[in-house]
This record gives C-alpha cells, sequence and structure tokens, in this order.
C-alpha cells in the first residue's frame, strides 16, 4: 500500500518538510503555506516549491539532477547500489530545500523504477531513514493523472477529445481526455506501457556501427513501442476531428529545443510551444542517424542524454502515429504541477 503520510503535512520528528510557523499563524495567514512536489522517475529527480497567487502559485524553488534510478533494472530486477546512491544524495539536497523554505505541506513520490524492482520498498526505506522524505510509490493511473492535471491547461483550444502523454524513464503514459465541460478535463481513458527512454534504450542497446544501424535500431524500438500501445489504439475514437496532443517529458522538451536551435535549454522558449508535427519527425529522423558523440556536442542534449534521447524519439514518433495531430504541444510542466495543485485545491486554493 503506498504511505498515506506522503499526502500529509510530514511528522514533525523526521520531516525535512515539518511546519515551522505556529498552526495560529498558519489560521490567520492561509496564504503563507509553502508547498513541496517531489518526482523521483526512472532517470531523474525533480523538485518543486512554490507558493499560491491568484493566476496559479509561483515557483520559489526547484531542483533537478539526472540520477538513472532504473539504470540496469531491466536486466538484474532490483535498483543497484550505486544507482541508490546517486537518487539519495539527490534527494538530501530536496530534504535540505525543503526545510530551509520551510514549506509546511508536501507529497513525494515515485514512480516506475520503483514500482518494478524486487527492493523498491527497501530503497523507498532508506530514503526515509536518511533523508526524512517519505516517498509514495504511485500508480500508472495516479502518475497519468497528475501529468494530466500539470500540463493541460496548454492544450491548444479546441472542442473533443485530446491527448496528452509523458514520455518517462522507465515507462510511457498515455491519457485520452474529454475537455467539452469545461474547467478540469475528464479521463476517458488511459495507458501505460513499460518502456520508457532507460528501458528501451537498455533493451536494444547503445552500441552501433554505422548510420544505418542506428536507424535500424531506431525502426525496433518504435515496433515494440507500436506492440505495447496496440491495446489504447484499439480504444481511440475512430472519428479524429480536429485533434489535439500534448507531451510532457523531457524527451519532447529536448526535441523542441533541437527544433528552435536553442544554443541553452530556455524554458520560456519551450513551455507552450505548437510545434508541426512535421518538423518534430524531422528531428527524430536526424537524432536516430547520429551517434552518441554526435549527439552530445547538441547544446540541449550533452551527455547526460545523448545515449537516451533516441529512445524517447521512438516513443514520440510511435505516439504521433497512432493519434496524428497536425501540431504537438510542449509542456516543461507535468507530475510536480499536479501534485501542487492537487495540494493547494484541497486547501481551498482556486487555480
Amino acid at each position: 500500500m503506498a504511505q498515506q503520510a506522503a499526502t500529509a503535512p510530514l511528522p514533525p520528528a523526521r520531516s525535512p518538510a515539518q511546519a515551522v510557523s505556529s498552526p495560529l499563524e498558519e489560521r490567520r495567514n492561509p496564504h503563507r503555506h509553502t508547498y513541496g512536489a517531489l518526482d523521483l522517475g526512472t532517470n531523474n529527480c525533480r523538485l518543486l516549491v512554490a507558493r499560491p497567487a491568484e493566476d496559479g502559485f509561483v515557483v520559489i524553488d526547484a531542483f533537478s539532477r539526472v540520477v538513472r534510478l532504473g539504470e540496469g533494472l531491466g536486466t538484474s530486477g532490483k535498483i543497484s547500489e550505486a544507482a541508490q546512491d546517486r537518487a539519495v544524495a539527490a534527494l538530501s539536497v530536496c530534504a535540505d530545500k525543503l526545510c530551509r523554505r520551510r514549506v509546511s505541506l508536501s507529497r513525494s513520490v515515485a514512480t516506475e523504477a520503483c514500482r518494478r524492482a524486487v527492493n523498491g520498498r527497501h530503497f523507498v526505506e532508506r530514503v526515509r531513514r536518511e533523508t526524512g522524505i517519505c516517498l509514495e510509490i504511485i500508480s500508472p493511473e495516479e502518475e497519468a493523472r497528475l501529468a494530466m492535471l500539470g500540463c493541460h491547461r496548454l492544450l491548444e483550444p479546441g472542442d473533443g477529445p485530446a491527448l496528452i502523454f509523458d514520455i518517462g524513464g522507465g515507462s510511457t503514459e498515455l491519457v485520452l481526455i474529454d475537455t467539452d465541460g469545461g474547467g478540469t478535463p475528464k479521463i476517458k481513458c488511459w495507458w501505460s506501457a513499460p518502456w520508457g527512454v532507460v528501458s528501451l534504450t537498455e533493451s536494444e542497446g547503445r552500441d552501433f556501427a554505422d548510420a544505418s544501424e542506428r536507424v535500424a535500431a531506431f525502426g525496433r524500438m518504435k515496433e515494440r513501442v507500436r506492440h505495447a500501445f496496440r491495446r489504447f489504439a484499439e480504444l481511440l475514437p475512430p472519428r479524429r476531428d480536429n485533434i489535439r496532443l500534448l507531451g510532457t517529458s523531457g524527451t519532447v522538451t529536448t526535441l523542441a529545443s533541437i527544433h528552435l536551435a536553442l544554443p541553452a535549454y530556455d524554458r520560456r522558449a519551450v513551455d507552450g510551444l505548437l510545434m508541426p508535427a512535421e518538423d518534430m519527425r524531422a528531428v527524430n529522423a536526424m537524432l536516430s542517424r547520429m551517434s552518441i558523440a554526435e549527439r552530445a556536442q547538441l547544446p540541449c542534449i550533452g551527455l547526460d542524454r545523448a545515449d537516451l534521447v533516441v529512445a524517447g524519439s521512438a516513443i514520440l514518433d510511435a505516439i504521433m502515429e497512432i493519434w496524428p495531430a497536425k501540431t504537438l504541444g510542449i509542456a516543461d510542466r507535468g507530475i510536480r504541477e499536479g501534485i501542487l495543485r492537487s495540494l493547494m485545491a484541497r486547501d481551498g486554493h482556486r487555480l
């Protein structure tokens, strides 16, 4: 069972996110509440700290680090000691930020790597013991719901169903939503495939002799993903007029940065971008031919993502085939923002 303590104010004896203000002061000044949202994925550890504002919330601190928690998980079934050490080091930084920012309410979630690993619960206990952070291993359905809550406002205007997707390190979540009623969209159906940028890369390998072998590997990865999505594709409406597609993940933001030829990543240029689907396919095709060393030279990829980005491209290509929208929305927001909106709404803030 997921730890319920992770969705409530954390215990004062062990939590770095404990309330600092007195209960009376917090009641008199409800807007002084500071909220935290932590997402430990298969590849990245990300934190946002924010306070409510009239038009949503204001981020007052953030943290992101590549930890590769799921490295080797596909073959061993376990989170390795080295991966645990990297994650605990990153989570210790998060714990310090939660404490220094006087976070009064937070939620910390872990996703596919901890769901799949036979020692996932052991790792969660180690994190609690060494950092004070209570990780909640969430279901794929909850992961999809939070991603949708965090980014649906960036959908291009329109009626009818829309598809939101989140390409992670160990899995990819697809959410078909209905926006006809206004307000928060209703989830019509969702799907989680066990392929993310880490798991798919490790299934195929990294070293290939030349461009033709790399393109062939890209095709094989794409076929694996297409097969994993086939049941979901059967659930999609046969008539697809005015369809909309929105992606939230490091994959889509990185690929959008390449499309824009940014010299360095710029969230303001990427978040909310509407990109022609054909342009995204062209970026995917270009990357599929490049070596790891060549990809690493691109400013918005670098060494951290050079070996993984093509797997993300293969997943994205497969998604664009089952939901062939003319444009692709790009969101640099997702699970963390969904957590923040949920916590603040529960406290009566209108977002």
